[in-house]
């Protein structure tokens, strides 16, 4: 049931309440009914819209909700900005038993604020995406004005669904084409066709048993027992009708290519399986999670080397020479868990990139799942990728789970190149994650996993574990942009997902939690995880983390929550390290966990020029968390500025002050001068020295003294007459033996 919602058309519940008198204070009250499912999301939603990042101009859509097996309500929105489709703009709500708030997920960095007046024509759109298609056009569909927030920010686009086919003249194509309606330029694309390359005797699985639909003295291939799926020949071609195979005996196969049924017991034992999978292990009524089956189409194309998931159905080729049909346990399995995916996340997991990566990644995962699952002594399970199907002619897999590399192509560990390579090879960062978690590092009976860098040994939890934490982690948190390393929104990251999961499943930083934790840091995809165990658990962040203001001047920065674990509590703000002169305001002052506040630092004409280290401070019941931004105060407007330091100076420590000159139109003088006021009971441990913008060092003091006390002293001349006037300078202290201690008060510079 879909239902249309929009932030300002939110009906708050109201609670009753009841005065117990004396004559019935024995009396418990009556328990408070729970509110329903979808309204307990809605007034999460409209009460937590900070935590979804939402706007005055936002409305929701419910594409999806339902409460698991602990009780958690799980309830997925699309987003219009508008009245825009946004791209990328999908979010969670997750509410309690009692129908509190418990978190969510969302892929926005912040609310949306654009102006929705297209200056690039949709006939140009229309234009440039026909003629970008690769292949033969068989018609472009109507561009349509969309808000793209893949990358986690909001972009006004064009996108055009170009179909027709690929090169090969077999390969069906839906291609979406999306370009900036601002300027024109690319974005990017994407294929809705999801391909491979990228009792009955099969070809792959043997003798096994098939459910087929009887009719007087016929059987047709239709599974009653799951969904009705059907399984029918394309006669080698690319069009037409496809014929359901029929039987006089129920007995369908040879085993040999040469009869046509044998390939099609491998797709109709390969979609009940896949079927019986997802609902058996993860308790989801099969792949469109309704109880319908797949349609399953053989003998697709003449010498048609792949097999393909259409968001209906699936398709198989027979490969080279019409002689290895791609229908394969495995194959079957990755194909119909794209289905999964894209009924699961509305969407699917955005087609390019990381989260394309993950896409593929998920269905490689729950392929060989599938094939575990089959437990067939004919094609056992492994952590190879079309093993069976021999794509390349040469007896290899398509890819390596254990080792994603042996493939030539795919990415075993996480870098900043892996979001810009095909999602194909992109994957192999989550194939390798999930193998280690499952099976562990090193050598395995199923082949030797290395480390990425410097990464720890890690013990696998076995594929039951793995597979539930997989499953749960893309059912429960993941959006439609979900990545490997996010840097605008740090929260929605396969990992730290899969992390919330584990604990859903196993329990907060229980061995399967640190193992999730390991074996994401043996593929080098890092993470600020719940490490202190803290039950109701929150990260918080600060963007920008620099600021630069004149003295008197104020500057922001966001100061964002997440929820890490547990139930969202109340989290209130505060700040410390201020120097004199300097003071911060949160707006709003507190906020549910998941919220962001506005931190606004001011400052007065007091204060001196430098930069700051001040540490805001987030503090919920349970927890607290601090956040370093560095605050720097320029100069007063001139060739001249003074700041008071006080630093203390340890034994064999180095120290750093800074001051920022802004607006000296001069040029440095060859008898420039610095003022220094240190306390120290022995000068002659201390080298003191100024350090221009461009790093070179002046020694102003270099250990003279001896047992002396105190540098309270001007330097001149110094020779500055090579140097830029305007920024940071530096004043470096530094203690080059034990015993004496001391501070630097103040220090200040006339160029």
């Amino acid at each position: 049931m879909k239902s249309a919602l929009a932030l300002v058309g939110i009906t708050l519940l109201t609670g009753t309440s009841l005065v117990v008198t004396a004559a019935s204070a024995s009396a418990a009250p009556p328990a408070p009914t729970p509110p329903s499912l979808q309204a307990a999301a809605d007034t999460a939603l409209k009460t937590h819209t900070a935590a979804v990042r939402g706007s005055t101009k936002d409305a929701y859509a419910v594409y999806s909700s339902k409460t698991d097996s602990t009780g958690l309500g799980v309830t997925r929105y699309t987003r219009t900005y508008n009245g825009l489709r946004v791209y990328g703009g999908d979010l969670i709500i997750r509410t309690t038993k009692d129908g509190g708030f418990a978190g969510s997920s969302v892929g926005l960095a912040a609310p949306l604020s654009l102006d929705t007046s297209p200056a690039y024509a949709q006939s140009k759109a229309r234009k440039a995406a026909t003629a970008g298609f690769k292949g033969k056009v068989t018609s472009t569909g109507k561009p349509e004005l969309f808000v793209d927030a893949s990358s986690g920010t909001g972009r006004l686009a064009w996108e055009t669904v170009v179909t027709g086919w690929a090169p090969d003249g077999q390969t069906p194509s839906k291609l979406h084409v999306i370009v900036d309606a601002g300027t024109g330029a690319a974005i990017g694309s994407y294929d809705e066709i999801e391909q491979v390359v990228g009792s009955g005797t099969g070809i792959y699985t043997g003798t096994v048993d098939v459910d087929a639909t009887q009719s007087g003295s016929s059987y047709s291939l239709v599974d009653p027992s799951h969904g009705s799926g059907r399984t029918c020949d394309m006669g080698n071609r690319t069009s037409g009708t496809c014929a359901t195979f029929t039987d006089a005996d129920n007995v369908w196969g040879t085993g040999a290519n040469s009869d046509r049924a044998s390939a099609a017991v491998d797709a109709h034992y390969g979609a009940a399986t896949t079927f019986d999978y997802f609902t058996n292990v993860h308790g989801r009524n099969g792949i469109f999670g309704n109880g319908t089956g797949v349609p399953s189409r053989v003998h697709y194309g003449s010498a048609y080397v792949n097999a393909f998931w259409d968001g209906a159905q699936m398709t198989y080729g027979d490969g080279e020479g019409n002689a290895r049909p791609l229908v394969a346990i495995d194959v079957a399995g990755h194909e119909m868990s794209h289905g999964v995916t894209e009924n699961v996340v509305p969407g699917g997991l955005t087609y390019s990139g990381e989260s394309g990566g993950l896409n593929e990644a998920t269905s490689d995962i729950f392929g060989n799942m599938v094939e575990f699952y089959a437990d067939n002594a004919t094609d056992p399970g492994d952590y190879d990728i079309g093993e069976k199907i021999d794509i390349f002619g040469t007896g290899e897999p398509l890819r390596y789970m254990y080792n994603p590399t042996l493939d030539g192509a795919s990415h075993s560990c996480w870098s900043t190149s892996t979001r810009s390579v095909d999602v194909h090879y992109s994957s192999g960062v989550a194939n390798h994650f999930f193998f280690n978690l499952a099976e562990g590092s090193g050598e395995t009976e199923y082949g030797t996993s290395p480390l990425c860098g410097a990464a720890s040994p890690v013990t696998g939890i076995g594929r039951d574990k793995a597979e539930k934490i997989w499953f749960r982690a893309l059912d429960t948190y993941f959006v439609s942009n979900t990545a490997y390393v996010n840097t605008t929104t740090p929260a929605n990251t396969a990992r730290a997902y899969s992390l919330s999961a584990a604990t859903d499943l196993y329990g907060l930083c229980s061995p399967e939690f640190k193992a999730v934790q390991s074996a994401w840091n043996s593929v080098n995809v890092a993470g600020t995880d719940n490490d202190d165990c803290v039950a109701n658990n929150f990260s918080a962040a600060a963007s920008p983390t620099s600021l630069s203001v004149d003295p008197g001047d104020s500057a922001t920065t966001t100061l964002s929550t997440t929820v890490v674990a547990g139930e969202a509590e109340e989290v209130t703000f505060s700040a410390t390290g201020l120097p004199a002169g300097v003071s911060v305001a949160f707006d709003p002052a507190s906020v549910t966990a998941g919220g962001e506040t506005t931190a606004t630092i001011s400052t007065t004409d007091a204060v001196g020029s430098g930069s700051y280290p001040l540490t805001l401070v987030a503090t919920s019941p349970s927890v607290a968390r601090t956040v370093t931004v560095t605050l720097t105060v320029n100069g007063l407007p001139g060739c001249d500025s003074s700041t008071v330091a006080n630093l203390p100076i340890g034994d064999n420590t180095t120290i750093e002050s800074t001051i920022v000159i802004s607006g000296c139109e001069a040029t440095p003088s060859t008898v420039s001068t610095v003022t220094v006021d240190i306390d120290h009971t022995w000068i002659g441990d201390l080298v003191v020295s100024l350090i221009a913008p461009d790093g070179t060092a002046y020694v102003l003091h270099n250990r003279e003294g001896g047992s002396a006390d105190n540098i309270k002293k001007t330097f001149p001349p110094v020779n500055l007459s090579g140097e830029t006037a305007n920024g940071a300078w530096k004043l470096r202290v530094q203690d080059a033996a034990a015993q004496d201690t001391g501070k630097l008060n103040s220090w200040g510079l006339t160029l």
